[in-house]
This record gives structure tokens, C-alpha cells and sequence, in this order.
């Protein structure tokens, strides 16, 4: 065996030395003989010994030291293997296929097996599957747990060749039988410290009162004080059950900080302080409703802070009476179910009025501009809109790239008329090439940039100003310098109605064609005054009404075709009825210039059947679902749509569904009903 034996690297050099040097003394022999015969006749003596000497080495002696060199290596393997058993790193070797060959001590330990056991990696560790150990990189980890205690799994590739051994680093299909060294990091104390910390991290939250004032006005006035200490008991004892600070800020609003480790109780519980302060009554024609904004995990306590504003703010934009968490970058729903109360004072709209006049006076041209595929509503608050600028003497126009077949005969008014200018209407192209440094940006009945009529103009204009009736989702207009959006009105024509009564010195005249634009948005969104019809509604239909707004006029103007007729009763007398409250049902989209129109009037007509809670209407165009959703009072339809990507009202929302046919669309949204009601969120 010995014999056999190859010797490799540095040790093979030191062995051919004498060799080397035997060669160079007979050559140093020779020059000195050349020199002097008698000198070189002596040197060749000593030459001769060195010579057999080295030969002798290098021959006998060569097979003792390989013999000494084998003995060594074999102590140090002893000696090297013993310390890899006893490491106390856990360590294990294994086949391709994941079947252990050989555990360390500490690795034997912590798996309940023996060091020889050729059990399945994927029988410990279930993350180890044949398929990852297929597809693995030479090197990587893999974080799992095990009886309990978490472990980071660090894996490396190597090759066992019969002539190097084992050989880490690069491994090609030549280089032998492969097999996988494991490493166990066990991170359970580091995790558990990282989970602890986690949870003494503080939460800020901001709580208001929705209807404090008319809860307030709804009670007797000795009986006030017992009321506003009661509902401060609810908050407090709700909070204080979770080593929470409460703080009152104003009669209405409150500050509270909690730990981290409570947050997710409070979500699992949907916040039942939303519906657990409705218990509270002592005689108050109305039930106080809360708004929760809460923020966590921001890199400080201010930042909480910030993220809890947002938060408030946003379930204030989407109707109170709800909860929102903002996680960072992530953002959570919770509650929403009831109707939002109308506030009959027009404050808030005088004020908005006169900061968009304000605004106004600091430009010379307008941009209106809507959501894509415009309604009614978008296109006559933009009329509007537009009427105010003219008011003011700026150059106005309205952003259109399409619009809905029913808004096309009003729409062919307006390019038809003497009284308005022929570029009136602007594609998103020529309204970007109009616009410069001194041009005002209007976005109306939408507040989503990605659904804007032109969403570049909002990245190229400074000043914008946002008004919508719509409730807001995560995605909003962020760079809007004002926004004034009101989830209570019925449509983005009686919040304009209003700005128009407030903006000038004495209100603004329009024009009866500009009326009967904005009365007819009223009376689409309205549902002919059906739904979310409140006070302010008619106050506004009524200011139409007397600057010239025609019923007659706006009735003729949306008169169905036969095709549409036919169209809304097929999808009609196909409803489905889902869970005893739900109508489903397809609107077919051939022939018909504008489906969603239609389908959205057989969602509507669909609420007339006695027991009928919310209708779904899908359609299709092209690769694309469109969902019109609707209901009256009981079901917040938005947050349904907002779960299939969409957003809208609370009575009225919709959702586009690409890439899907209209089976998979039904069963997804029928999924996702039933999901919602056993969570409880409808």
C-alpha cells in the first residue's frame, strides 16, 4: 500500500532535493576539473559519497518516511474526526437524496438519533424536500424548527473524489459522488429576544368621535355629562385592559399607546370597541360611532405618530364608524358596516369653497379632469367645475379621452354650441401640451391616481385640487394641495353644487345646459333619489332646478336602446340568488355600446326583490371583468370590492378582473362573500 502511494505537493519537492543538488555538485565537479585536474580528482571523491548517500535516502530511506507519514496521518484523522464528533457545532453528512450518513454528537442530540441512522433529512425537517435538495445552489439556508426550537440549516455542496477526497468549493458533474454537509444554528434565544423586543415596541392610535355633536344634541341636556363619561369609561377600560395609556386630547378625540403584543388581539377582535360603544345609550336618539387610526412598526415614536394620522384621516375619507391600521407600508380595513351620517351644516363646504378660490387666484388656466371611461356624475361636476373658472376669468378646460355611451348626447351639447369654446374637451396628449407652470389641475368624483382620465398630469402639475364623493382607498392623490372628499354625498355634482353657492360673493349663475349636466349626475348616482339621497341632495337638485335644470330634458337624454333593454332583463331574469341575500347574475356584452351601463341598471333593478341585501353584476370586455356592485343600506359593497381590487361607495362600488373568464370571476367573488361573512366583515 505504501508502495503505492502517490506523494503530491511540497513534501515531493523536499524529497527530490538531494537529487537536485547531486546534479549541481557534478557539475561543480567538472568546472573545478577543468580548472585543476589534481583538484577535481579530489573533489570527485566527496562528489561520489554525496551522490550515494542522496540515492540512498532517497530510495530506502523514502519508504520509512512514507511509512511515518501514514502513522501520522492516521492519529490525525483519529484525532481530527474525534473533535468533529465532539464539536459542539451541530453537523451531519448526507446523501443527494437527503438520507443522513453520517451526525456528530451535538447533531445526534438534538434529532434523537443515532450518529450511523440513514433516516430522511425531510423526516426532521420538513423544509428539506427532495425537490429543494434538487434545485438547491451549492451553498445556502434554510430556516426550520424542530421539537420546539427554531434552527437555521445551512447546507454545502461537496464532491468526494477517490483521488482528492472531499472537495468543497465549485462542484461539477466530474468531480465524483456528491454529498451535503449540514450545519444547525440554533436561533430560538435570538428569536425569542427579537419577539420581545417586537413586543414592547409602542403603538400610537388616535380615536374620534364621528357624531359627537348629534349623539349630544339626540340626549337630554342634564343627561349630556353621563353620556360623554360613559362613552370616556368604554375607551378607557377597553384600552387599559391592555396596559394601554388613554389621553383626551378635545372633547371628540383621544390618544392612546398600547404595546405591540396587544395589536394583534385587537385586530383578531376586528376592534369590538367600534361596536361596543354602539351599546351606549341613555336615552340618545342616535348611537355613538368611533373612528381608529393606528400606526406601527415605524422607525420611531414620531413616525407612529404620523402613520396614526394617516390612518385616522383615512377612515374619516371612507365614512368613519372603522378602523384602520397602517403597518408601514401596508394598510388594514376593519369595520365599516354602517351607514355614514349626513352633516346637514355646509361649514366644512364654505371653507373648502373659499380656499379653492384662494387657490384660483394664484393662476390663469384650469384643467378639469375625471376617472376613465367618464359617467355622468365625473362629466357634470367638471361642467361645473369649468363654469366656476370662466366665472373668474381663467382659461378652463375639461380632460377627455372617453366616455360612456349614455354621457355622449349631453356631451354633444356642449361641442355643439356657440356658447363654449371648440377646444373644450382635451385628450390627455393635448391637455399635457396646454398645461405649464401656471395651470391649476381639478380632479373630480375620483381619488385614485391610477384610474385618473390623464395620471401623467398629475406628476406634471404642482397645484391640484381633489373633490370626491368616493370613500379613499390605499391609493390616493398624496401631492393633492387640496382635497375635499365626503364619503356621506350622494355625488361629486352636489358637492360642485355647493362650491358654486360658496365660491363667489353671491354664488354663481349656470348656464340650464350646465344644470341639467349636473342634475343628472345627481340623479345617476342617486338612483332616481333612491340611494344616498340625504338633506343637502335635494337642497342641491334644487339650486339645479332653479338655474334651469330640465326633468324632462335629463329623462329623455337617458332613454334606453333596445338592445340595452333586452340586455338588462336577460341579466335580470338569469340571476342567481347566493346565500339568501346576494343576486349574481351576467350582463352579456355583445351588441351594447356601453355593457357597464347596462350591467350597472341591472344592478339597480336587482335591489327591487324582496330580500335582495346587495347585487353583483359581471361583465365582460375583452380579457376584462367588470364588477358593478350595489346595495342599499345593509352591506357595505366597497369593502368587497376593495378585496377584488376596486373601491367606490358604500352602495355603490366595482372591480375589474383581468385574465379570468366569467365562471372563474362568479366563483371567486361568491368565495369571497362567504369568506367575509364568517369573519364577520359583512
Amino acid at each position: 500500500m505504501k508502495e503505492n502511494m502517490k506523494i503530491r505537493g511540497q513534501l515531493r519537492t523536499y524529497l527530490q532535493w538531494p537529487i537536485i543538488l547531486s546534479v549541481f555538485l557534478l557539475a561543480a565537479n567538472l568546472a573545478v576539473g577543468i580548472v585543476s585536474p589534481a583538484a577535481g580528482l579530489v573533489m570527485s571523491g566527496f562528489t561520489v559519497i554525496y551522490v550515494l548517500v542522496a540515492l540512498w535516502l532517497f530510495i530506502y530511506r523514502r519508504k520509512r518516511l512514507m511509512g511515518g507519514l501514514v502513522e501520522f496521518s492516521a492519529e490525525y484523522a483519529w484525532v481530527q474526526k474525534q473533535l468533529l464528533y465532539e464539536m459542539a457545532v451541530p453537523y451531519a453528512i448526507a446523501d443527494t437524496e437527503g438520507h443522513f450518513l453520517w451526525l456528530n454528537h451535538s447533531f445526534s442530540e438534538i434529532v434523537g438519533e443515532d450518529k450511523n441512522c440513514r433516516k430522511n433529512i425531510a423526516a426532521v425537517f420538513p423544509e428539506l424536500t427532495r425537490e429543494f435538495l434538487d434545485e438547491m445552489d451549492e451553498k445556502t439556508s434554510v430556516h426550520s424548527s424542530f421539537d420546539g426550537r427554531f434552527y437555521r440549516i445551512d447546507i454545502q455542496q461537496v464532491a468526494l473524489s477517490e483521488t482528492e477526497g472531499m472537495k468543497l468549493g465549485a462542484v461539477d458533474e466530474d468531480s465524483g459522488e456528491m454529498l451535503l454537509v449540514l450545519y444547525l444554528c440554533d436561533e430560538t434565544e435570538i428569536l425569542r429576544c427579537k419577539q420581545q423586543i417586537n413586543n414592547q415596541r409602542l403603538v400610537a392610535g388616535l380615536i374620534y368621535l364621528d357624531n359627537y355633536d348629534e349623539a349630544l344634541e339626540s340626549v337630554e341636556e342634564v343627561r349630556r355629562s353621563l353620556l360623554v363619561a360613559l362613552i370616556d369609561r368604554k375607551i378607557t377600560k377597553y384600552f387599559m385592559a391592555m396596559e394601554g395609556i388613554v389621553k383626551k386630547l378635545e372633547n371628540d378625540k383621544y390618544l392612546f399607546v398600547i404595546k405591540q403584543q396587544y395589536t394583534k388581539e385587537i385586530q383578531e377582535s376586528r376592534f369590538s370597541i367600534l361596536e361596543d360603544v354602539k351599546t351606549v345609550n341613555i336615552g340618545n336618539d342616535m348611537a355613538v360611532t368611533l373612528s381608529i387610526g393606528m400606526g406601527m412598526n415605524g422607525d420611531s415614536y414620531i413616525r407612529n405618530y404620523e402613520y396614526a394620522r394617516t390612518a385616522i384621516d383615512m377612515a374619516l375619507g371612507r365614512g368613519g364608524d372603522q378602523a384602520v391600521v397602517k403597518d408601514g407600508t401596508k394598510i388594514r380595513y376593519y369595520g365599516g358596516k354602517s351607514q355614514q351620517l349626513e352633516k346637514t351644516t355646509r361649514v366644512k363646504a364654505r371653507v373648502k369653497a373659499h380656499a379653492m378660490r384662494e387657490l384660483m387666484d394664484t393662476k390663469d388656466k384650469m384643467l378639469i379632469m375625471g376617472h376613465k371611461i367618464g359617467d355622468t356624475d365625473s362629466f357634470g361636476a367638471a361642467i361645473g367645475i369649468w363654469r366656476i373658472a370662466t366665472s373668474f376669468n381663467k382659461k378652463a378646460r375639461i380632460v377627455i379621452n372617453g366616455v360612456n355611451s349614455s354621457v355622449k348626447p349631453m356631451m354633444a351639447r356642449f361641442e355643439n354650441s356657440s356658447d363654449y369654446p371648440e377646444d373644450l374637451f382635451l385628450t390627455g396628449e393635448e391637455a399635457a401640451e396646454w398645461a405649464d407652470s401656471n395651470t391649476m389641475l381639478v380632479v373630480v368624483d375620483v381619488n385614485r391616481p391610477s384610474i385618473t382620465e390623464a395620471p401623467e398630469l398629475l406628476k406634471q402639475i404642482k397645484t391640484i385640487v381633489v373633490l370626491d364623493h368616493h370613500r379613499q382607498s390605499s391609493e390616493i392623490i398624496d401631492n393633492a394641495v387640496l382635497s375635499y372628499v365626503e364619503p356621506y354625498a350622494s355625488s361629486a355634482c352636489e358637492m360642485v353644487a355647493e362650491v358654486l353657492q360658496y365660491i363667489g360673493d353671491d354664488g354663481i349663475k349656470i348656464k340650464p345646459a350646465e344644470a341639467d349636466a349636473m342634475y343628472a349626475g345627481i340623479v345617476i348616482d342617486t338612483n332616481n333619489f333612491m340611494n344616498q339621497a340625504g338633506v343637502r341632495t335635494f337642497e342641491a337638485a334644487a339650486f339645479l332646478r332653479r338655474n334651469g335644470a330640465d326633468v324632462v330634458r335629463v329623462r329623455k337624454l337617458f332613454r334606453d336602446r333596445l338592445e340595452d333593454y333586452r340586455a338588462r332583463a336577460e341579466a335580470i331574469q338569469k340571476a342567481e340568488i347566493y346565500h339568501g341575500a346576494f343576486a349574481i347574475s351576467v350582463c352579456p356584452s355583445e351588441g351594447l355600446e356601453s355593457p357597464t351601463v347596462v350591467g350597472a341598471q341591472a344592478a339597480n333593478e336587482l335591489l327591487d326583490i324582496v330580500g335582495i341585501k346587495a347585487s353583483f353584476i359581471l361583465t365582460q370586455m375583452g380579457d376584462t371583468i367588470y364588477f358593478s356592485a350595489r346595495s342599499i343600506d345593509e352591506i357595505n359593497v366597497q369593502i368587497i370590492m376593495e378585496r377584488l381590487g376596486g373601491g367606490g361607495h358604500r352602495t355603490i362600488a366595482g372591480a375589474q378582473l383581468k385574465g379570468a373568464t366569467i365562471d372563474e370571476a362568479r366563483e371567486k367573488l361568491k368565495d369571497l362573500i362567504t369568506d367575509m361573512m364568517e369573519k364577520g366583515e359583512i
